[in-house]
């Protein structure tokens, strides 16, 4: 009798870098102020990585804490995903880079695109081969070093942003954390609203490209906010409905890092109380596709995440793209 294949995060883990950046600092590189930065976003510090830190150094370091967290062999791993929008270089993949340093001989490896919601859609894949049975353990890691893409003199982007690793194990074997529903999207027709201009084939590295800070993130802030708002509830409701559970359902909410502001907004679009939404963005700021999966794994290292219980990951993040996941806990 065939047993259906169940996709479950067996392990996890993170990274943050030492160095702290605080709205202090902020104060004397740019016209801004504490109250100003935490009024409107909630954000009171970031970390931001050494010289000699990489998104591959810290991607290591949160993928090696995974691997020991479920005591899996990195022989046993046969595939790695990395998303990513800062990768240490165009090629070689950062996924090639992690593979080699844990030791993951047997595994294929990739760079995953998908800005802030890219830890959801390497969630996507990793549940559709491990339960189609094409693969067997994934490791999935999602780190950012954002401060290299930061313009350190524009105060609208600057005070956002900051750096950090996250990594998890899916396996159908084991217990965890079931993802029982993933909800996508993407919009190209606002792709404008957040985007790195400089660096790829359009607008190649050239002294023009450098005096113009092409290779600074540019983004639209209330645009962004606007859609981030509305498209997160969509997911979240595509996958709710899809498992056929409500926000009354939920024990746990874990948003996309970005802003106090969008997060209190989606955790009332859900009547959901304060204290079932776990925030991160007051001491790491937005670290892109790390954030939702930073969080994550405080959340099942900190609190009690019982049998039973239903975690919900929402993300928004340039392309646009947007995405949701359902735990439960098994």
């Amino acid at each position: 009798m065939n047993t259906k294949r169940i996709a479950r995060i067996i392990g996890s883990g993170s990274y943050l870098p030492e160095k702290v950046l605080t709205n202090k600092e902020l104060e004397s590189m740019v016209e801004t102020s504490d109250e100003w930065i935490v009024t409107r976003t909630g954000i009171k510090e970031r970390r931001v990585a050494g010289e000699n830190e990489y998104t591959s150094t810290m991607g290591i370091k949160a993928a090696k804490e995974a691997i020991e967290n479920c005591n899996i062999d990195p022989e046993k791993l046969d595939l790695v995903i990395v998303a990513t929008c800062t990768p240490d270089y165009l090629f070689p993949s950062t996924g090639a880079l992690i593979q080699k340093e844990i030791g993951a001989v047997n595994a294929a490896a990739f760079d995953l695109q998908a800005a802030c919601s890219g830890y959801i859609f390497a969630l996507s894949i990793a549940k559709s081969y491990i339960e189609s049975g094409f693969y067997k353990n994934i490791l999935i890691v999602a780190s950012e070093k954002i401060s290299s893409i930061v313009d350190y003199e524009d105060r609208n982007t600057c005070v956002l942003f900051g750096d950090g690793a996250s990594a998890s194990v899916v396996s159908f074997e084991g217990k965890g954390l079931e993802i029982r529903d993933v909800s996508l999207g993407t919009d190209g027709n606002q792709s404008d609203l957040l985007i790195l201009p400089g660096g790829g084939s359009r607008i190649p590295s050239s002294e023009q490209s450098l005096k113009d800070k092409q290779h600074f993130l540019k983004m639209e802030g209330r645009e962004v906010f606007k859609h981030a708002v509305r498209l997160m509830e969509v997911a979240a409701n595509e996958c709710l409905s899809s498992a056929g559970i409500e926000g009354r359902d939920l024990a746990w909410l874990v948003p996309h890092q970005a802003n106090i502001r969008i997060i209190s907004a989606i955790a009332k679009r859900f009547a959901l109380k304060e204290e079932n939404v776990y925030k991160t963005v007051h001491k790491y700021g937005n670290t892109s596709a790390s954030g939702v999966a930073i969080a994550l794994d405080e959340l099942v290292r900190t609190k009690e995440v019982a049998k039973g219980e239903n975690v919900l990951l929402v993300a928004f993040g340039a392309g646009l793209t947007w995405g949701a996941s359902l735990l439960t806990q098994n």
